[in-house]
């Protein structure tokens, strides 16, 4: 199956999504190639991915989703 390589930005303003945001990370782990990164009481998690479009796009609209986060996604050229 072809992949892709994407990261998925994201933007934590609450701690409110921490549990569900973890569960969807260790759900989609096997493609998760990166780390979180925290810093002066907002949380910038930078994930990297290397997956299918439909897993890459499935774990960014599940993301999106949480209440207090938002999203952003950037593609690589290559597959």
């Amino acid at each position: 199956m072809d992949t892709r390589i994407a990261l998925i930005g994201v933007l934590l303003e609450t701690r409110e999504s921490v549990d569900k945001l973890n569960h969807l990370l260790s759900d989609y782990g096997e493609y998760v190639i990166g780390m979180p990164y925290k810093e002066k009481g907002i949380h910038i998690i930078s994930i990297a991915v290397d997956a299918p479009n439909n897993i890459i796009s499935a774990l960014s609209g599940k993301l999106g989703m949480l209440p207090g986060v938002s999203t952003k996604t950037i593609y690589g050229k290559t597959t």
